[in-house]
């Protein structure tokens, strides 16, 4: 065993060393064998409208075809922006079916975001949720977008309950701003047309690029990461190798509350498990906690994803503290850390660990992660994936001694082609020998255990000293009466930089005194907070990641 990859010999039981990424010439290739091995499932569950594995195969079919009626070729890009609804899959599918590249954009972008992104891919077609029309209508006249297909919350449900609820969304909640789009047809009337036409079905190979998943601009532009199929299929099989030893095949029942367009939920849940014929059960806003209970008392859900901020609003629930957790086996954070306080508190309330995973859009997303059988190590990322090797490299790009605090770099089937139309963000990205630069600031412990430090960006310099945001951040939510807590780098006369944090209290009688007292008893003087600002809210992303960037700007 090479002592470059200690991580070896702390592998659970069963789960290989490598994988086979050529298992499946093309995603279409491996959904098809899905599709048919598991026909009569149910492959997805919105809301109480679902949708089986066989229908997926006939739907996907006909909106491909109704793509290429449209004049949509191959490699033209089509952009999905809306939430967690039953017609992405089947958009995701169809467009892949018919050659297309998917972009997949984030239904809460403002206008200026979408042109940023549709004009970057050269978008020609989109299907996007009738809530956010308005917002198009704005930059539509700006783009390459020619098609238009409009997609209802409550279209893929029955008849009766559909028009109730588009009545609900529409009228009551007012939740579709008025607007005015030229030549736009209905996702359910594009299915309907489809059945019309004969799909030529696209053949396609290993390094085609099929999706152009963006970045999240949380630290600069956002950027569009070329995904091939052989990055996706290895990225799928590497979660499922992780995850099949704890897993029933054609059996599971899977909650994505976060959303199928973030490139998380999109791997894991939308390939990965399909793949393995789970149920997935799609929660349209995560942000409703209600919504997420219901499906818990609905559903045994076996395996659930989410982000810090999703497990720690949901602990704070009397009414999830409730629930029969006595079907779930897996829980997975991704997306940010996953605060010590958080995790030990699930381990509490549901009795199984919270199992910290690591990736990145350009990694098709996962790395690394914790073990699922009970070794995994709380405050880590866990070990990295089958065919993965990961290294901590200094300033020169020559890799550190174990322990010692570095860059973290990423090698394996998964990482992305590139960056679309950036050679020179490519080149920085991604050296000749195939290693990828997180800008995550990490460190290996002698067992192959990795600890993400901090962002590279996000590192405070105090006085010369490094102060990572993670670090005091998980100090600071270990208080019983802190809710949630930002910490960023704002200027100071004397130290260049000082420690400013951003606190969403649980009890409204919480101090300033009360924080700063706690800190000095857990930080080193220059990591304590000099300035603390109360806030009802922090920024977060569509997925639930605090935004530091923001509440910069602020400052």
């Amino acid at each position: 065993m090479s002592d470059q990859r200690p991580w070896l010999k702390n592998y659970p039981t069963g789960i290989p060393v490598n994988i086979n990424p050529d298992s499946y010439a093309t995603l279409v290739e491996m959904f098809k064998d899905t599709f048919a091995k598991y026909n009569k499932n149910i492959a997805f569950n919105c809301m109480g409208a679902t949708i089986t594995f066989e229908q997926l195969d006939k739907y996907s079919e006909q909106f491909g075809a109704y793509l290429q009626q449209r004049g949509l070729e191959k490699g033209d890009k089509i952009a999905l922006m809306m939430p967690n609804l039953i017609q992405y899959p089947i958009a995701l599918f169809g467009a892949l079916r018919a050659g297309l590249i998917v972009v997949n954009t984030n239904p809460l972008y403002t206008p200026r975001e979408m042109l940023h992104q549709f004009s970057d891919a050269g978008v020609k077609g989109i299907i996007i949720a009738e809530n956010f029309a308005s917002n198009l209508e704005k930059i539509l006249p700006d783009t390459s977008i020619k098609t238009v297909i409009l997609a209802s919350i409550g279209e893929m449900h029955s008849f009766f309950k559909s028009r109730m609820i588009n009545f609900v969304v529409r009228k009551i909640k007012r939740m579709v701003p008025a607007f005015e789009i030229a030549n736009t047809v209905n996702f359910s009337e594009a299915l309907k047309e489809g059945k019309k036409y004969k799909l030529e079905e696209h053949i396609g190979k290993a390094d085609d690029t099929i999706l152009l998943q963006y970045t999240g601009g949380t630290t600069g532009v956002a950027k569009g990461a070329m995904l091939t199929n052989r990055n996706l299929i290895a990225n799928m099989e590497q979660i499922r190798a992780w995850m099949v030893p704890f897993m029933e095949e054609g059996k599971e029942i899977a909650l994505s509350p976060l959303p199928m367009y973030h490139i998380f939920a999109f791997t894991v849940n939308c390939l990965a498990l399909m793949s393995y014929g789970a149920q997935t059960v799609l929660v349209t806003n995560a942000r409703d906690l209600d919504s997420i209970i219901k499906e818990f008392k609905n559903h045994p859900i076996g395996l659930m994803t989410g982000v810090n901020t999703l497990f720690n609003a949901l602990l704070n629930n009397e009414d999830f503290k409730q629930l029969d957790f006595s079907s779930l086996k897996i829980a997975v954070g991704g997306g940010m850390a996953v605060q010590r306080p958080v995790a030990e508190k699930w381990k509490q309330v549901t009795g199984i660990d919270l199992s910290e995973g690591y990736g990145l859009t350009e990694t098709s997303p996962v790395a690394c992660i914790n073990p699922l059988d009970g070794k995994g190590k709380l405050g880590t990322i866990g070990l990295p994936v089958p065919s993965t090797d990961v290294r901590i490299v200094g300033e020169n790009g020559a890799p550190l001694a174990m322990g010692e605090v570095g860059e973290l770099q990423i090698k394996g089937p998964q990482v992305m082609k590139g960056y679309y139309n950036r050679p020179e963000d490519t080149a920085k990205s991604i050296n000749e020998e195939g290693w990828f630069s997180t800008g995550d600031i990490a460190k290996m412990d002698p067992e192959g255990f990795f600890q993400i430090v901090d962002r590279k960006k996000d590192m405070i310099l105090v006085s010369g000293f490094n102060v990572f945001p993670n670090e005091v951040e998980e100090v600071v939510a270990s208080m019983d009466k802190v809710l949630e807590v930002a910490a960023i780098g704002v200027p100071n006369a004397k130290s260049g930089e000082c420690v400013k944090i951003f606190v969403v209290k649980k009890d409204k009688s919480l101090k300033e005194d009360e924080i700063i007292a706690y800190c000095r008893e857990n930080l080193t003087g220059y990591k304590v907070p000099k300035e603390i600002e109360f806030k009802d809210e922090l920024p977060k992303s569509n997925v639930g990641k605090i935004l530091r960037r923001l509440l910069k700007e602020e400052s």
